[in-house]
């Protein structure tokens, strides 16, 4: 085909004898194709083109020159912009769905070649095709995953899902959670047409298509067509509607997400206007999030910057080959060890599971076995792979059977005497260069190292529970731990499809130390007579996955006494000072006075039924522990628990325990349920309104009203009063 915009950089344009015209987007600058601002051009142009000669135009194939389909907008362009670039950021949006708008209402017919996975921008140039048709990769997603950034589709995504499944269900199953589908969800739901077995024969099925229908258009653009389910003029939808923003409000579990509610508006008004006016409504929408909301620019730092940091391995040693595990020891086999040795089978190691005696490490095999046959029962896997995995897993309690082990992964119970035992036992038979890992939440890793001969293979390695659904492990590098051994930690790490961060040494390190102030926060409220039901609501308010209260029940309130003593012994031994926080008087009397020490002792500050299950908040809370009449604005108990977590952070980062912000960011997201609206808890620091100034302002507020643990840093005030981010 000859065009007057020949060149493209971005997109390839190839006109065949029949008079099909493949657009296959191929950007050279980049392993992906994204919609940055060449794109953006080249496809204005190329549609200018088949315009300009659309008598000899009977069809258009859309595909790619890369592995995936298109991997939707370029975060770098969308991050910068601020309130100032609205009409920048507008006429550029209207301008990319113009053109697809025109590919779309060309008047033949337009097929989608999807090669790879299509997500976000990508799909939504698939969803201006007529039809979409997937070469069958069983990697490949689809999906508008945008909401994850707090961004919504701003390419006709929300008009265009909305038109073709239906109010309800592109909400649901598209656009508030931001689902990756694979290929079958994908096909169900609609988002694609067809599946060829590879590229050939789905380029030879998208031709049949254009032969067959010598002139195609989107079933919304026929004068009768009715959206799935009913518009919102329509009784049926009408009905329902009241429904759909009660829903949001409990997904989001009382916390607001300024995405999720764009996304819910741009869909309803969009629906209720003629075409033209929803891509309008989804724009000026969509424009609203990229340049005046906070939570986007948060979340898109952290869910797309700091993590492909750190999946890039940001924290890694340089100068070290990439490492393979192939067996690991895994020493004890309760929950938590019984979780590593299925991550580690999952992914294809070979697992000697090593508990006292061989019925405990046969127990702990059957946790696998669970999970495997619920996996079988729901299609997630198939009974070949789920055996293959559990034959991955050999349960002993004979050291001789860990000969040849490459990895070892101690997991018993939380006693600087039991896991300098086990090493002891264990470092003698497995490899001489085995990497030998510790997992714990707060023991030191330089104190736990004496017990091993090689130091400098000893390194930390806390997962969180349950490990078949916590994404991150927090390595902990001692003072000896080798830069090879931290590199082969990370590596193993990501073998095992987890997040890693890294940090240094220290009593808690870094998740333990910050959960505990946002725990002992809350259950400090207690102690100064605020409701039970208030200090919850305050939790999700804030946007913690999980009330305080609650969450301290499953993790138990022994478990922070425990470690309270430590931290006294240590400052003892060290000559400090050591002044108790106010949760713990709360803590002693729950556990000593009344006998409720969490959820596995069957109560707590929630009672349970005799299954475990939660039942409600403790009555005997406001009889014995709190008046349950103490005043408190909502605004401070919010903020109260956010911003212990950020000092704490900060005293981290000054003691040297943590080093990357990216760590910080997601360790506090993945691993400790710190809100995602926020981007983590380092960046809360910088988002706060006013920034590193306005957030010292504020803690000096609640030190005046609470006391001294919220007073801010040194380093904090220095960064403040010169008028720096803490990022900086």
């Amino acid at each position: 085909m000859t065009t007057k915009h020949d060149p493209l950089e971005t997109i390839r344009v190839d006109r065949d004898a029949d008079g099909v015209v493949t657009l296959t987007l191929d950007d050279p600058t980049q392993g992906v194709n994204t919609m940055r601002a060449q794109f953006t051009d080249d496809l204005v142009a190329a549609v200018a083109d088949l315009r300009a000669e659309r008598d000899q135009v009977t069809g258009v194939i859309v595909t790619s020159g890369k592995d995936t389909f298109f991997a939707g907008g370029d975060l770098n362009e969308l991050i910068a912009a601020g309130p100032d670039d609205a009409d920048r950021v507008a006429a550029d949006t209207a301008r990319l769905g113009s053109a697809l708008r025109e590919l779309e209402t060309f008047g033949v017919p337009v097929v989608a070649v999807v090669n790879g996975t299509a997500l976000g921008g990508g799909l939504e140039i698939a969803l201006a095709c007529h039809r979409r048709i997937a070469v069958a990769n069983p990697k490949a997603v689809f999906g508008l995953p945008e909401v994850t950034l707090g961004l919504l589709p701003g390419g006709g995504g929300v008009v265009r899902t909305v038109r073709m499944l239906g109010i309800a269900n592109a909400l649901i199953n598209v656009l508030i959670q931001g689902q990756r589908h694979k290929l079958d969800k994908a096909l169900e739901l609609g988002l694609l047409d067809e599946v060829a077995d590879d590229r050939d024969a789905a380029m030879a099925a998208a031709r049949a298509f254009i032969a067959a229908t010598p002139e195609s258009a989107q079933p919304w653009d026929h004068a009768k067509y009715k959206i799935p389910g009913g518009a919102t003029q329509h009784p049926m939808f009408a009905q329902n509607a009241p429904a759909v923003p009660a829903n949001l409000k409990k997904q989001l579990k009382g916390a607001h997400y300024d995405a999720p509610h764009h996304i819910m508006c741009a869909a309803v008004e969009g629906a209720a206007v003629p075409v033209a006016r929803a891509f309008e409504i989804e724009t000026r929408y969509f424009v609203d999030l990229v340049c005046n909301s906070a939570q986007a620019t948060n979340m898109t730092q952290a869910f797309f910057f700091d993590l492909q940091t750190i999946n890039k391995g940001g924290s890694r040693p340089d100068g070290f080959e990439r490492s393979t595990a192939t067996r690991v020891a895994v020493l004890g086999a309760g929950l938590m060890g019984a979780g590593i040795a299925y991550q580690c089978a999952k992914s294809g190691i070979e697992v000697m599971l090593k508990d006292v005696t061989l019925e405990g490490a046969q127990k702990g095999k059957a946790y696998s076995q669970t999970l495997v046959a619920k996996g079988v029962e729901r299609g997630k896997v198939s009974a070949e792979k789920g055996q293959a995995l559990l034959d991955r897993i050999t349960p002993t309690a004979e050291v001789a059977d860990l000969a040849g082990c490459d990895l070892v992964i101690e997991a018993v119970f939380e006693s600087t005497d039991l896991k300098h035992r086990v090493f002891a036992e264990t470092e003698p038979v497995v490899a001489p260069d085995a990497l030998l890992c510790s997992n714990t939440s707060t023991l030191p890793i330089t104190t736990l190292a004496t017990g091993v001969e090689r130091q400098q293979d000893f390194i930390g390695l806390h997962f969180f529970s349950p490990v078949d659904k916590m994404p991150l492990v927090e390595i902990i590098r001692g003072e000896q731990t080798s830069d090879a051994a931290l590199a082969r930690a990370v590596d193993l790490v990501q073998q095992i499809n987890k997040t890693p961060i890294v940090v240094n040494d220290s009593r808690g390190f870094f998740t333990s130390r910050v959960i505990g102030t946002f725990l002992n926060e809350a259950v400090a409220m207690l102690s100064e007579g605020v409701h039970p039901v208030t200090i919850e609501r305050a939790g999700e308010r804030a946007g913690y996955p999980a009330p305080p209260l609650q969450l301290m029940d499953e993790l138990t309130l022994t478990l922070p006494r425990k470690i309270e003593a430590e931290y006294r012994a240590a400052a003892e031994q060290a000559g400090e000072d050591f002044q108790r926080h106010p949760a713990y008087l709360i803590l002693d009397r729950m556990v000593e006075e009344f006998d409720r020490p969490g959820r596995s002792g069957g109560a707590g500050f929630y009672d349970y039924a005799e299954d475990g299950s939660r039942q409600r908040l403790w009555p005997g809370l406001l009889e014995h522990i709190s008046s349950g009449e103490t005043e408190v604005p909502m605004d401070d108990l919010v903020e109260r628990m956010l911003i212990i977590e950020a000092i704490e952070t900060v005293r981290c980062f000054d003691e040297g325990v943590i080093e990357s912000m990216a760590d910080a960011n997601i360790g506090s997201i993945f691993g400790i349920g710190f809100p995602a609206w926020t981007g983590g808890v380092a960046q809360y620091v910088d988002q706060y309104p006013g920034g590193t100034t306005g957030f010292v302002a504020r803690c000096k507020e609640l030190t005046d009203r609470y006391g001294d643990r919220f007073v801010p840093p040194a380093s904090l005030l220095a960064k403040a009063e010169a008028g720096e981010a803490f990022r900086a």
